[in-house]
This record gives C-alpha cells, sequence and structure tokens, in this order.
C-alpha cells in the first residue's frame, strides 16, 4: 500500500561543496529529492559559462525537482549608501532568476556585528528588509529572512528574527529557520511554537558536534541524527504548527565535500527521512 508523504525534502547546494549546479540537480534527482535549492554562485559560474536560465528549467523540469529557494544575499541588513544600492542591485538580479526559474523565494542572511547600536541597528535591518521586500514584490518572488546563530551576528535568534519580520509588516518579507542556527543561537521551543507557519518559508536541516555553543562553526555541522541536536522534537513542532514547505539539506562541512555527490546525497535524504518516523 502507498502511504501518504510525511514532508517536501530539498537539497541545498552547500551540501555538495564544489559540484557543480548540474550535479546538485542531478544527484538531487537520482537519490529521490523534491526540490532542490540553488547557490548564487553556481548558478552565476553556470551562466558565465553559456548555460541559460531555460536550461536551468529544462533540467529541473527533466528531473521532477522544483527549486525550493535562492541562496543568498549576505551581508544584506547593515548596510547603507552605495553598499545598499549595490545589495539592491544584486537582489533585482537574483529576484530575476528566482522569477525564471518559478522559485518561490530569495534567502537574505543578516549582517555581522559592526559596533552598531542596538535600536539602530534593528531600524537598518527593518528598512533593508522592507526595501528588498519591494524588489521581490515586482518579481512575483519573497525574501526569506535566516538568522544566523553565531555570536558575532546581528541577527541571532528566532525570536528578533520574527519581531524584525512582524514590524517589516510585508507579505513578500517571511522567516527561514535553520536548524543549526536555531540551537547554535540560544533559539527555544517557545519561539519555535509562536512562528506563524504561513510567515515560515524554508526549513534547513542539519546537526552538529557536541561542542559548546558559542565555538560552533561551519565545519562542524553533520548530517541529521549524527549530532546533539534535538532535530526529531524540532522537526514534530513544525509538522504540528502546520508548517507544509520544503526540508532542505544545508551542509558545509568540508569533510563532506570529498564524498560523492550522490552518495552523500542519498545519505542526506534517508537521515532527515528517519527525523519525521512515528511523527
Amino acid at each position: 500500500m502507498k502511504t501518504e508523504k510525511t514532508a517536501l525534502f530539498g537539497l541545498n547546494g552547500a551540501t555538495t561543496g564544489r559540484a557543480d549546479l548540474q550535479t546538485d540537480i542531478a544527484v538531487a534527482a537520482a537519490a529521490g529529492y523534491d526540490a532542490v535549492e540553488l547557490r548564487d554562485a553556481k548558478l552565476d559560474a553556470y551562466l558565465r559559462a553559456g548555460g541559460s536560465l531555460a536550461g536551468v528549467r529544462v533540467l529541473c523540469r527533466d528531473s521532477n525537482l522544483s527549486v525550493a529557494g535562492l541562496n543568498a544575499l549576505e551581508d544584506s541588513t547593515l548596510t547603507a549608501g552605495p553598499a545598499r544600492q549595490a545589495l539592491l542591485e544584486r537582489c533585482r538580479q537574483m529576484c530575476a532568476w528566482a522569477r525564471d526559474l518559478a522559485c518561490p523565494f530569495v534567502i537574505a542572511v543578516p549582517s555581522f556585528l559592526g559596533g552598531e547600536d542596538p535600536k539602530t541597528m534593528t531600524a537598518q535591518t527593518v528598512d533593508a528588509l522592507r526595501q528588498m521586500g519591494a524588489v521581490a514584490g515586482e518579481y512575483g518572488v519573497r525574501i526569506g529572512f535566516e538568522f544566523i546563530g553565531f555570536p558575532t551576528c546581528s541577527v541571532r535568534t528566532l525570536g528578533e528574527a520574527q519581531r524584525i519580520v512582524v514590524e517589516v509588516a510585508d507579505p513578500a518579507v517571511g522567516l527561514v529557520i535553520d536548524a543549526f542556527h536555531f540551537f547554535a543561537g540560544g533559539s527555544t521551543w517557545t519561539m519555535l511554537d509562536a512562528v506563524d507557519p504561513h510567515h515560515l518559508f524554508v526549513v534547513h536541516l542539519d546537526d552538529a558536534e557536541d561542542r559548546a555553543l558559542s565555538d560552533l562553526t561551519d565545519r562542524h555541522r553533520l548530517l541529521p541524527g549524527d549530532g546533539v541536536f534535538p532535530l526529531k522534537e524540532f522537526v514534530r513542532r513544525l509538522q504540528a504548527s502546520g508548517y507544509s514547505g520544503v526540508y532542505s539539506l544545508e551542509l558545509f562541512r568540508p569533510e563532506y565535500w570529498q564524498w560523492d555527490a550522490f552518495h552523500l546525497a542519498r545519505v542526506g535524504l534517508e537521515k532527515m527521512q528517519l527525523l519525521f518516523g512515528d511523527l
């Protein structure tokens, strides 16, 4: 008897490291994923080498994959003057790509700290997200704001990110939750339970080594279930909230980049699927 699918699973291009965009799409399809999250640097390289957005659409269509997100607008919130204009120009380019790829979300991550006053920092972040949201709206796509749990980041917790998105008050701007950053930055279950699933665009799944949270870096990420984070409870609460979007495997661990890309994708999908057993 065929069972109902529990969740949608995606492969983020950061997981495969140096593999190119075509490889990411091919291994995601072969391993059985529902979607891919494309990295902008890989898409840039593909287009510079003579590829086209139409070509990416065909690759994904023929592979039965959707494009869950386009990563990432970095250092996106504490900019001003020419730096802000450059950010918005990049945002416009990525939103145009996303529209042409039938990709609903462009993901933006906050800036790192530079001595800003907290009140000013929040106001700048809200203003930047409103401007990015306005650009995204022109292209019929949305901005997913992903907080970063590292101590030097300007928005570290889900609670902070949620308050900022509420203040932005634009349906074109919502949240991305990365499990690694959720736990590394000290976010709580109360924060997670308070999220409106309609404001949550994408979830990244990953685990981590047993280290002090303040010492964690991207190279300490692990495949889901291989580390110390309570990921089963994490996904249980998200499922109970009504979230129905993509759960995407996002690993930046250099060790994994030495693996065969298909093997890594297949093992990653199997480990994500195990989290959803008996939910």
